[in-house]
């Protein structure tokens, strides 16, 4: 079965075709990060207005590079939710529209559990059950895996997620957006030993999480100093050194707590240096093992779509003619597949 992946939940648009039995085909993304960088964050109706410009050449350059026509494919997916509405509305009225069009079926599917699966796209894939960190912009969770379409959410932010406090402690220290990688590069020159940023949550039981506090905290030493570049340093080594322990902890905790011994890391903090080397200690420590997406799936993109979506499809379901986009979708939603 051949799907043809759409992604338009935020800031990318993503495009993929992905085969059963051959793999990824061909996967094209545009980012709207330079549109949106002047303004230091996402515009909703900017990043809607540059996806529908976007969307059909980026579809027509991805079969060319497959080599295959319209014919060739046996359904679509799009990413329905979570997300920003009219973002998501565009990619759901192109998806649904051209799989009427062209007469085959289609299926909306859940953003987060696309990342999840992501590393199942990489030659060293995971096996199930294993438990998955969810890291990205909107959302911090810990799921145990099953297997694709069976979760249990573990825990979860109870506020801002790790990359929301990210971008909103680097707009703290003034550095530009994304403001997550930037925050990460600085931080490398930071004194890890003058200031201690507290670890949120990780004095009692449970894996739930919380990141406002942490982002207050950096709030409050930067007013309580003069600013200039070696304190931005150190403030940011402080609240990343924070973040990467409190992410860690909460996933020993998991697999202690489940006996698993598989960690998926996905989404887009987890393309994160300093994240990457705290977990692969974790694993040492506990004779486990981490995978990751390639970093080119961290972050959104069109071929975790149509990996989901070709699980799907192939497992029978489609939607009806009619579709719906939906930007707040708990995964505890999620119809088991």
């Amino acid at each position: 079965m051949r799907v043809l992946g759409i992604e338009t939940s935020c800031d990318e648009t993503g495009i993929a075709l992905y085969d059963g039995e051959k793999g990824l085909l061909a996967h094209a993304l545009h980012s709207q990060v330079a549109m949106h960088s002047q303004y230091g964050g996402v515009v909703p109706e900017l990043a809607s207005r540059d996806h529908i410009r976007r969307i059909i050449p980026l579809i027509n350059s991805v079969l060319e590079e497959a080599g295959v026509i319209k014919t060739d494919i046996d359904g679509i997916a799009y990413t329905a939710g979570p997300g920003l509405i009219g973002a998501l509305l565009v990619g759901v009225a192109v998806g649904r529209s051209l799989a009427y069009g062209w007469g085959i079926p289609a299926i909306g599917v859940h953003h987060m559990e696309a990342h999840l699966l992501a590393p199942m796209l990489e030659d060293n894939a995971p096996e199930c059950p294993f438990i998955a960190l969810l890291v990205s912009g909107g959302h911090t969770q810990l799921v145990e895996v099953d297997e694709p379409g069976q979760y249990r959410i573990l825990g979860e932010s109870l506020d801002d997620a790790a990359g929301e406090a990210f971008d909103k402690t680097a707009k703290l220290l003034g550095l530009g957006y994304p403001g997550g990688p930037a925050l990460s590069a600085l931080a490398e020159k930071g004194n890890p030993d003058r200031f201690t940023f507290p670890r949120p949550m990780t004095d009692r039981p449970g894996l739930d999480f919380s990141f406002s506090g942490l982002k207050t905290h950096a709030l409050n030493t930067v007013s309580a100093h003069d600013l200039d570049d070696g304190l931005r340093a150190d403030i940011a080594r402080a609240f990343i050194d924070a973040v990467v322990d409190t992410l860690v902890l909460k996933c020993q905790r998991a697999l202690e707590q489940t006996g698993l011994r598989s960690l998926v890391a996905a989404g887009g903090v987890s393309a994160n240096r300093q994240l990457r080397e705290a977990l692969a200690n974790l694993a040492d420590d506990l004779d486990a093992k981490v995978y990751y997406p390639r970093p080119a799936f961290c972050t959104d993109n069109g071929a975790m779509i149509a990996y989901l979506g070709c699980l799907k499809l192939a497992a029978g379901l489609k939607e009806p003619l009619q579709f719906k986009a939906r930007p707040r979708w708990p995964m505890e939603e999620l119809v088991p597949s």
